[in-house]
């Protein structure tokens, strides 16, 4: 098997699995005030499986394209800088408890993503727009934890 297809479906399943992993729906994310237009939670699973393995075609579509072995290396790069902060966020709003925090984590997120959306589009126009869900979905994401955070009020690590 092709490394690119293996990267891809590592990174993808990774992010899928430790995603779901680090997300717990207790009492303590019952409990919190959520706008009435949050999707139902059973989406948020469906939703991330699609959007990754978009994202890891995207992956296999530039890689083929891309040349030189830097603008691998740049590729590969792109890739785990999203990964790492697309990790992030569940355990800062789940384990820790921390939406706030999560909510700071954000824009990183965000931008690593819109890297992609970017930099994909010099190796493939298709792998730039299987980004798109992505890019959108976080942004969701994101006025969907300000609006936790409003709802909400400060918070602050609580003991369990």
């Amino acid at each position: 098997m092709e490394f690119s297809v293996l990267f891809a479906a590592a990174w993808a399943i990774l992010l899928g699995l430790g995603g779901g992993l680090l997300t717990t729906i207790d009492s303590w994310y019952r409990d919190l005030r959520k706008p009435s237009w949050q999707p139902p939670d059973w989406l948020f699973g469906p939703a991330w499986t699609i959007i990754l393995v978009l994202a890891a075609w995207a992956f296999v579509l530039s890689w083929d394209s891309a040349s030189a072995r830097g603008e691998q290396a740049f590729l590969i790069g792109l890739y785990l800088v999203n990964g790492l902060f697309h990790f992030l966020w569940s355990p800062l709003f789940f384990k820790i408890r921390r939406p706030d925090w999560a909510l700071v984590e954000v824009p990183f997120l965000w931008v690593s993503v819109l890297a992609l959306c970017v930099f994909l589009r010099d190796w493939s126009v298709l792998a730039s727009w299987l980004i798109v869900p992505y890019l959108v979905w976080v942004s969701f994401a994101a006025i969907l934890n300000l609006t936790i955070v409003r709802l909400n009020g400060p918070f602050a690590k609580t003991s369990t």
